[in-house]
């Protein structure tokens, strides 16, 4: 993906100018005349604050001008993102695998292998159908291509903006309700959204649209799941 003005999201082809070490004159954009990015000068604490209140410049530095395959290897940090993703996902289910069955300082070995074992259904199945039926409905609603390459900046999007997940590391230290990780749920949905309005500028509503038919397809296979194995 090339350069983009984090405010009216024009590719643009370089975002400054440097003159030598610690002096840059950052570019302005040719289309709405403001700075192309002002996040290059701010501390990275802002740009993290920017994503939580879900703002379309901070994901637009990010996608755009950060994870851009001239400085960055966009295939390494698919996969780590890829592997940070499912792991935090199966920490989730077995989250809400524990809060089910009940604390227990004892368990015995068939009592973890059933919990592993439905723990990687949920991890596998849920994440295959969230992933085909978003890419599936992107084709139809949002009317994109179906290239390698537009896959990959769509997978890339769709991990990235999932960071909401590693707040589920904080239940390792804490003891939440179940009901956090619905809260965490939502906020990924959301941040979803942002970035997919970011990639492909389309109408909020049926980017909305997409992401929700994803998730709930995803939500309504892991509750199957669940079912199917409360009967045993």
């Amino acid at each position: 993906m090339e350069y983009r003005c984090v405010k009216c999201g024009f590719p643009i082809k370089t975002l400054f100018v440097q003159y030598s070490p610690g002096n840059i004159r950052l570019m302005k954009c040719e289309n709405c005349r403001a700075v192309a990015d002002e996040y290059i000068e701010c501390e990275i604490m802002i740009l993290l604050i920017d994503l939580i209140l879900h703002k379309p410049q901070a994901y637009r530095h990010l996608l755009y001008n950060v994870l851009n395959s001239e400085t960055v290897n966009l295939e390494g940090i698919l996969w780590k993102s890829t592997v940070g993703f499912l792991l935090l996902d199966a920490y989730r289910s077995l989250l809400l695998s524990r809060s089910n069955e009940g604390q227990s300082s004892s368990m015995s070995f068939s009592l973890l292998a059933w919990i592993f074992q439905k723990m990687l259904k949920d991890v596998v199945l849920g994440n295959v159908m969230f992933l085909g039926v978003f890419l599936h409905a992107s084709r139809i609603l949002l009317n994109t291509s179906a290239g390698a390459s537009r896959f990959k900046d769509f997978l890339l999007a769709v991990l990235i903006s999932s960071y909401f997940k590693i707040f589920l590391v904080a239940m390792m230290v804490w003891n939440f309700p179940s009901s956090v990780i619905y809260i965490i749920d939502l906020f990924v949905l959301s941040s979803n959204t942002v970035a997919l309005k970011v990639i492909t500028e389309s109408a909020m509503n049926r980017i909305l649209g997409v992401c929700l038919v994803a998730h709930a397809v995803k939500f309504f296979v892991v509750q199957g799941l669940e079912l199917r194995y409360l009967r045993y």
